[in-house]
């Protein structure tokens, strides 16, 4: 199998209250939009918003979002905090906030003398 491209789709009980959300707070850019949806630039790749969900997606779903700065995210997005930003035994700094239906968004922090910061191919 081929992909040639993917993107994460979320259907979102209020539209415009996850437009607001991603689009204002988050301040995602829009990659284009279509009757009924709206696709965002998401780093290397996109979050569409289409549809309509009746329920919530829970803790089934989580997004993961690496920022440059995670104190100055935490700053910007205290109002949207669930978890508080700490470094994981795995050596990231994580935040969690929750969109307008609960579906969790981990910011993450890569420290630089994390080994994904490396380059496998140097002697560290």
């Amino acid at each position: 199998m081929e992909v040639l491209s993917g993107r994460i789709v979320v259907r979102p009980a209020d539209m415009s209250r996850s437009l607001t959300f991603y689009r204002d707070v988050l301040g995602l850019a829009i990659a284009r939009e279509f009757p009924g949806g709206t696709v965002f630039f998401l780093g290397s790749g996109f979050l569409e918003l289409s549809g309509h969900a009746s329920a919530p997606a829970g803790d089934a779903v989580a997004l993961w979002l690496q920022v440059r700065d995670l104190t100055a995210v935490h700053a910007a997005l205290a109002d949207h905090v669930v978890r508080e930003p700490r470094e994981e035994p795995w050596g990231l700094h994580e935040m969690w906030i929750a969109d307008p239906d609960g579906t969790r968004i981990v910011l993450v922090e890569v420290p630089a003398t994390h080994p994904m910061r490396r380059d496998p191919r140097t002697p560290s």
